[in-house]
């Protein structure tokens, strides 16, 4: 498909309006003018050309007994081993039995779904594919846990600084432009996208590549798109979602996509508007876990549950914000009128990222804040891109406004005027050490036997990573420890066998991410 040839276009937009968004039904971008306004379709996308990017900056232990090819060769040659078809080469021919395959992998991002939310009773399909497979107790997501950076951590393996999506809304010095996470013309602007997402690396491998609505452009700056592309379209049901994923799954063998991405909104949507513990969250869970298991069957009734690795992950969790303490950053304690009048550019929301009308009021401003007696002053922190937590990685990047103000857990920012006016009764953006704000990660396929076989094996004593998790010898249950999303981008490169098309983010890839020989 090819972009529309105008754009709907939508106004700047303040914290208070991307806050009152999340409550409207077009939560996220809708791009459908006439051209789009039809039925799911796998029309091939065109190809042109924009730039390359990076790889994953750290391991976890389970992608790295992936990417350590020494593992995988040992655990395929041991007795222990009983599962087919094993290697890791994208070009491997397998059969279900009636139809050749390619060895294939199937990601699907329910936004919103919160690590602990697998624990309530209510998606015991999701559980049971773990069961089969293996889970983590929860997926880190990066700074700041908001939907657009993490789904572009997902795809590339890069943090915020690297990436470039520093937040749902910002505003690019070198360019001057401001990019809106529901506005097409920079929602699908490439010059916004830094990295390389994994359907790139796999077009460069030769793979052909799926997605199905996956925030992020149709295009990157080398002109690099998914063979197939279905853009954003609110309120599709899930039914259609299936529809599609299978349509492209059962396409000829010349055809057919080895890496399918997909994505699906609903969850978020009703944490937003309702808060997490509400029932419509729980009515939602039980719906997406109807949507797994309806997906996962489908495999196993191809005979393909050795072929293709299905990944369900999520972006980020949610946290309760019905009754925040709200501080108000235009009172004389914080930046105050004058402050906040002095403030050119506001980005990202719950935090704000603030860049001033000068230096001079910048640095005025920064002391006054960090030397502020607010009554609440343990409700948030202020930080320079000097004094950012290093283990948020963002700080490197001219797109990250010098001075930003990051509430915690149980606050709002706000101001008088705007109030608690459109704040949604659910949130996320904090600090991604909080376990509210945790992803989920449960996977299926021949990569999690792998994984499972080499940890009740004797081999487990050489598992390059200390805490190994824990495994359930009674059912067989795998729960890995928490890991980074970045690393997911690693895991698909190793097991679609692109690892050697792969980008890399700094001179630590080939320590952390050496090439099977």
């Amino acid at each position: 498909m090819s972009l529309p040839a105008k754009p709907r276009e939508m106004s700047s937009r303040s914290s208070y309006e991307e806050r009152e968004g999340l409550l409207a039904e077009n939560d996220r971008f809708d791009p459908y003018d006439d051209p789009f306004d039809k039925e799911l379709t796998t029309q091939p996308s065109d190809e042109d050309g924009w730039p390359r990017s990076k790889m994953v900056k750290t391991a976890s232990g389970f992608i790295l007994l992936l990417i350590l090819g020494v593992f995988a060769r040992a655990l395929l040659r041991s007795p222990l081993h009983v599962h087919p078809d094993l290697s890791f080469s994208g070009d491997y021919i397998r059969s279900n039995g009636t139809h050749d395959f390619r060895r294939t992998v199937l990601i699907v991002s329910i936004d919103g779904l919160r690590a602990d939310y697998l624990d309530r009773g209510l998606t015991p399909h999701l559980l049971e594919i773990s069961k089969r497979g293996l889970r983590a107790k929860s997926m880190v997501p990066i700074f700041p846990t908001l939907t657009f950076p993490n789904h572009w951590a997902l795809m590339t393996g890069l943090y915020a600084e690297s990436h470039g999506i520093i937040a749902n809304n910002f505003w690019d010095p070198q360019t001057e432009l401001e990019f809106h996470y529901n506005k097409i013309s920079s929602a699908w602007n490439p010059d916004f996208w830094l990295g390389e997402p994994m359907w790139e690396t796999a077009n460069k491998a030769g793979i052909i590549t799926a997605n199905l609505m996956w925030p992020g452009p149709p295009k990157t700056k080398s002109g690099s798109s998914p063979t197939y592309f279905v853009p954003w379209k609110d309120k599709v049901p899930l039914s259609a979602k299936l529809d599609q994923l299978l349509a492209w799954i059962d396409l000829p063998f010349d055809e057919r996509p080895q890496l399918l991405m997909a994505y699906e909104p609903s969850l978020d949507q009703a944490g937003h508007l309702t808060g997490p513990m509400s029932t419509l969250v729980n009515q939602t869970l039980a719906q997406v876990d109807l949507f797994a298991a309806a997906l996962h069957d489908s495999l196993v009734d191809r005979n393909l549950t050795d072929i293709v690795d299905i990944v369900f992950v999520s972006d980020h969790g949610m946290t309760d914000t019905s009754h925040p303490t709200l501080i108000y950053v235009d009172d004389d304690d914080m930046l105050g009128e004058q402050g906040l009048s002095a403030v050119v550019h506001e980005d990202g929301w719950p935090a704000m990222g603030l860049r001033f009308n000068s230096k001079k009021n910048e640095s005025y401003y920064l002391e006054k804040l960090l030397t502020s007696q607010h009554p609440h002053a343990e409700g948030f922190d202020v930080y320079t891109k000097h004094t950012m937590p290093s283990r948020w990685h963002f700080a490197h990047h001219d797109r990250i406004a010098p001075v930003w103000i990051v509430p915690k857990i149980d606050y709002a920012l706000t101001t008088r005027k705007e109030g608690d006016v459109g704040m949604s009764k659910g949130n996320h953006g904090y600090d991604n050490n909080e376990h509210s704000m945790h992803a989920m990660f449960v996977a299926h396929g021949p990569f999690s036997a792998v994984v499972k076989d080499l940890h009740r094996s004797s081999f487990s004593a050489w598992l390059p990573w200390k805490n190994k998790g824990w495994h359930s010898t009674s059912d067989d249950t795998y729960v890995m420890d928490s890991f980074p999303n970045v690393e997911v981008y690693g895991l698909v490169a190793k097991l679609l066998g692109t690892e050697n098309y792969a980008s890399h983010n700094n001179e630590y890839g080939d320590k952390k991410f050496p090439h099977s020989p």
